[in-house]
């Protein structure tokens, strides 16, 4: 399962956000590294496309998309060269596949550090930038001295000086603008900054009127990371409080109540869930609607995969429709009746939203 960290300063909320969305217990206190070893949950993806699928096949069981969410201990301005938690606060984020930053946006005298998101932007990048910069320094070293022999790893070097150029001067690389082939070529070594980033600026509970003024300054912040970075703002508290509560229709009538919509944390988790680069094909019928995780590109034997190997080994063919025209014409069978349904083969690129049955024969 893929799995995003949450990434910020001690206190910013990020153990508040991680049991909104997992429904965890993680100790959230107003003091510096309460979260020493990282805790791990599931959140779900909601997606109200499959629970309209779910109500017109009258499913038993309703099965949404899940994804992992890694709650990091606080990250401290020194953390590169070994200050707070140090190289175990860098190695836990390198196991994660995507990075949620938390910003502390909200005045609270029990909790030390600042207030300032922009400063806590500032320090959070940096220490990624400059640990980056260690890893990329050690290893250009090495392929600059390979390259004169094996002319295979000068592409590879170039991405490696491509990269310290801009490590040097405080810039993550997800700001660089680098090339596809630049980014491929840097994945093995797991860099800390070369992948995308969601961003949530939390807000106080007297404060959810500025949530559009804090995601423009944040946005602002980041016009030069064209598509890399996304920011959400929302007070986490707020969010947190909805989440616990267990009826529906209550916790969406508090956040309407606070002109909150939906809520943001629904938002969040999608948002991260694409940030990934997975997109979702859904099956239903009577027994079960369930949402089904494939990557972006992924051929229908690949996502068919994800629901038993067999059905990859032996795959034949899938019939496919959106959900959308699904919805509006009832039924599988009315779908095929009117000749809506379509067959496709192996080459056929799965669409976010596609409904999909498969045949087989192993």
């Amino acid at each position: 399962m893929e799995r995003f960290g949450l990434v910020g300063l001690p206190n910013a909320g990020k153990s508040s956000l991680y049991n909104a969305l997992t429904g965890g217990g993680a100790l959230a206190a107003p003091y510096p590294f309460a979260t020493k070893d990282p805790n791990i949950g599931v959140a779900m993806v909601p997606d109200e496309r499959l629970d309209r699928l779910s109500v017109m096949s009258k499913s038993k069981k309703t099965v949404h998309a899940q994804v992992e969410v890694v709650d990091i201990g606080g990250l401290v301005e020194g953390a590169s060269t070994g200050e707070g938690l140090g190289n175990k606060f860098l190695a836990n984020i390198r196991e994660v596949d995507a990075i949620v930053f938390v910003l502390r946006a909200f005045e609270d005298d029990d909790v030390v550090g600042p207030s300032d998101p922009i400063e806590h932007l500032r320090i959070v990048e940096i220490e990624l930038a400059l640990a980056d910069l260690e890893t990329v320094e050690k290893r250009l070293k090495q392929t600059q001295r390979a390259a004169k022999l094996d002319k295979s790893m000068v592409a590879e070097t170039e991405a490696l000086q491509i990269a310290y150029d801009q490590l040097s001067e405080g810039l993550p690389l997800y700001r660089a603008g680098l090339k596809d082939d630049v980014k491929e070529l840097l994945a093995p070594y797991f860099l800390l900054t070369n992948r995308r980033v969601l961003v949530v600026v939390n807000v106080g509970e007297d404060d959810i009127e500025s949530i559009p003024e804090k995601e423009k300054l944040i946005s602002d912040e980041f016009n030069n990371a064209g598509d890399n970075v996304e920011v959400i703002g929302m007070c986490i508290q707020m969010e947190a409080e909805a989440a616990a509560i267990e009826d529906p229709d209550e916790r969406n009538e508090i956040l309407e109540g606070f002109g909150l919509g939906e809520g943001a944390l629904f938002r969040m988790v999608r948002s991260a869930y694409h940030l990934l680069g997975l997109r979702t094909y859904m099956t239903t019928g009577e027994q079960e609607s369930r949402a089904w995780t494939f990557h972006e590109g992924s051929t229908a034997p690949v996502c068919a995969g994800r629901i038993h190997g067999d059905f990859q080994r032996g795959f034949i063919r899938a019939e496919v429709i959106q959900w959308d025209e699904l919805l509006e014409l009832g039924s599988w069978n009315a779908a095929k009746d009117v000749g809506k349904m379509r067959v496709e083969g192996k080459d056929y690129i799965a669409q976010d939203g596609d409904v999909m049955e498969f045949r087989f024969n192993v």
